[in-house]
């Protein structure tokens, strides 16, 4: 089944059209100030804990954790020696690359798109963010876009496995609530994407894939 046709299957389960959807995770959304969280009637802030079933699988695999990391090593050593022995024309498009990925860095930081959201406990990114675990408690959102908006889907409680099955929709924003921008409108290759509100402030999403469907979505759309 190709991804397109999965994405049929996820949406039609949920009674919606998408024009695109990837999952998506936060970072950690950072502790707010007192009269904040009152206000809010003290919301959930983290995501629930791992389930048991969750849980004994990590145990599971932890015994294997220092081979993967043995066979990573390896991989990077090999990656060394076949650079040291590319051609001058690949020695500069891998220069390219890692020039590209610092210029990302420093316009992530000097955007100060390092954060989570913009900040602003009041605008309407800081009070959507307060609400972000009250919906689902899941670490996890299907993240879709409509043509009247943005849709988020989830386990109303966080799963291990079968997330599609459990998942049901746990927000809405209208188009005129709410936008997807990618901020490097395509310059470079992340999974950083930006639900920008009509007053200006944002929240920080990372797609499961790197460029998305999402992102490739955003990119054709009219420059607004």
């Amino acid at each position: 089944m190709t991804r397109r046709a999965k994405q049929h299957v996820k949406t039609d389960r949920l009674g919606i059209h998408a024009e695109a959807g990837d999952w998506c995770t936060i970072d950690k959304i950072p502790q707010p100030p007192a009269e904040v969280l009152q206000a809010a009637a003290n919301p959930r802030l983290r995501p629930a804990r791992m389930r048991p079933l969750g849980m004994v699988g990590a145990v599971l695999g932890a015994p294997f954790i220092p081979v993967i990391m043995f066979f990573e090593l390896l991989a990077k050593i090999e990656a060394a020696v076949m650079r040291s022995l590319d051609t001058k024309e690949e020695k500069e498009r891998w220069q390219a690359k890692k020039d590209d990925e610092k210029r990302r860095d420093a316009t992530i930081l000097q955007q100060g798109l390092d954060k989570v959201f913009d900040g602003n406990w009041g605008a309407d990114a800081g009070q959507f963010l307060l609400r972000w675990y009250s919906h689902s408690t899941h670490h996890q959102r299907l993240l879709l876009a409509t043509e009247d908006g943005i849709v988020l889907a989830a386990p109303p409680r966080r799963v291990s496995v079968g997330r599609e099955k459990h998942m049901e929709i746990v927000a809405r924003l209208s188009a005129d609530e709410a936008t997807l921008v990618d901020p490097f409108s395509g310059e470079f290759e992340t999974r950083l994407l930006l639900i920008r509100f009509r007053d200006g402030s944002w929240l920080r999403v990372e797609t499961e894939e790197l460029r998305s469907e999402l992102h490739m979505y955003v990119l054709r759309q009219p420059l607004g």
